[in-house]
């Protein structure tokens, strides 16, 4: 096996781990969330990060020791977007991440905790958007492999 076709396979399976991640959440961060939700969620989001992570890692790998080289990707301005979505979609990522977090703690010292009806609709408009935007990841990622933006 390449490693080209290695490095593919491990960024692909990253990036659909990232894409049920964001469902989880979506799926768990609900008006009714327990105190338990709040701490599974807040664990889930742990293991977005460190998707994420390697999806960058792994992604970049392939650029720099993939079959089609870096000159490919560099000058590609699709790739650029899709690089562009991502970042974006991490910037998103950030407030609800924090306010896991938070809740995590605050369940931790108050078995009964909830978050306020506010902020679970907050964090939904997030991962809503997140959601969005990342569905951008993969239709770009397609049409850079079938040579747009050369």
């Amino acid at each position: 096996m390449s490693t080209d076709l290695i490095l593919a396979i491990f960024h692909h399976l990253g990036v659909f781990t990232i894409a049920g991640i964001i469902a989880a959440e979506w799926a768990l961060v609900r008006p009714d969330m327990t105190s338990e939700k709040v701490r599974q969620v807040a664990r889930i989001d742990a293991l977005y990060g460190i998707a994420a992570g390697l999806v960058l890692f792994i992604g970049f790998a392939r650029v720099f020791f993939g079959l089609k080289g870096s000159a490919f990707y560099m000058q590609n301005p699709v790739f650029w977007a899709k690089i562009s979505a991502f970042i974006v979609v991490g910037v998103l990522s950030v407030t609800p991440t924090l306010l896991f977090i938070h809740w995590r703690d605050k369940a931790k010292s108050d078995p009964s905790f909830v978050p306020s009806a506010a902020q679970i609709a907050s964090v939904r408009r997030y991962i809503k958007i997140e959601a969005h935007v990342f569905v951008l990841i993969p239709i770009l990622a397609a049409a850079m492999a079938r040579g747009y933006g050369l």
